[in-house]
């Protein structure tokens, strides 16, 4: 008789033309990041970096950088980046959440703030939740990241 771990298969099967637009958007994203001198880091975390996306599940990724002001302030890069329409803004500490929605109806969160969010002496609770629940480091050309969930 063999057991299987159910925890390890999540309850909804994420469709194949979900889990490639939720790729295309990471690479997308990620590939922008390395063209901005002000993008310290990006981070994908949630259900996605576990890798337990579902159908229903959105992206969600931290961006740091030392210009925050500039992704709050104006949505062109969201056009850039073809993420679709800002349905949300809101404040979270120390990131500002900005919601985007796909034409697919993808939702894809994109907490922006300063690279302080990643310091780690010592990691505030908030920012070790989140990474303690997943993360999965994506653009990180100084670290910050990486010793952040080293630290975790």
């Amino acid at each position: 008789m063999t057991h299987h771990d159910r925890s390890a298969h999540p309850p909804a099967a994420l469709p194949p033309q979900r889990a490639a637009e939720i790729d295309d958007v990471i690479d997308r994203v990620t590939a922008w990041c390395g063209d901005r001198e002000d993008v310290v880091g990006l981070l994908l975390v949630g259900s996605c970096a576990r890798g337990a996306a579902r159908p229903d599940s959105d992206v969600d990724l931290v961006l740091l950088t030392t210009a925050p002001s500039r992704y709050l302030l104006e949505d062109a890069w969201v056009a850039d980046l073809r993420l679709g329409e800002v349905i949300r803004t809101r404040s979270w500490g120390p990131v500002t959440e900005r919601r985007c929605r796909t034409a697919s109806g993808l939702e894809v969160e994109l907490a922006v703030g300063p690279p302080e969010w990643a310091r780690t002496g010592p990691v505030d609770p908030g920012t070790r939740r989140v990474v303690a629940d997943g993360a999965r480091v994506l653009h990180d050309p100084a670290g910050v990241l990486a010793a952040l969930v080293a630290a975790c």
